[in-house]
C-alpha cells in the first residue's frame, strides 16, 4: 500500500524514531516524539504550499500506556503501514 493513498483514520507506524525538529513548542528540541514502530492514526492530511505534490500527515501516536499523544507532522517517509497477509 502506498502511504500517499492513506486518509484520515488510517493506522500507520513510525518508520523510525521521530524527534522534535523545534516545531513542537511543548517538547524539547531533539526529544523523541514517537519511537520506531509506534502505532498511530492519521488525523489530518495536507501538503506544503511550496511543494503541493508532497503530502504531510498529522499523526497521533500511542505512548507506552496506549494513550494517543499530540498530533505530530510527518512526511510519508516517516511512516509505514503493515501489509496483511491472507
Amino acid at each position: 500500500m502506498n502511504i500517499e493513498d492513506l486518509d484520515l483514520g488510517d493506522v500507520v507506524y513510525a518508520a523510525h524514531s521521530i524527534t522534535n525538529d523545534g516545531s513542537m513548542p511543548e517538547s524539547e528540541e531533539d526529544e523523541v516524539l514517537a519511537e520506531e514502530g509506534a502505532r498511530g492514526v492519521i488525523v489530518m492530511k495536507g501538503y506544503v504550499e511550496e511543494a503541493p505534490e508532497r503530502s504531510v500527515f498529522l499523526v497521533r501516536f500511542e505512548d507506552k500506556e496506549l494513550n494517543l499523544g499530540h498530533p505530530i507532522g510527518c512526511w510519508s517517509e516517516d511512516l509505514k503501514v503493515l501489509e496483511l497477509v491472507v
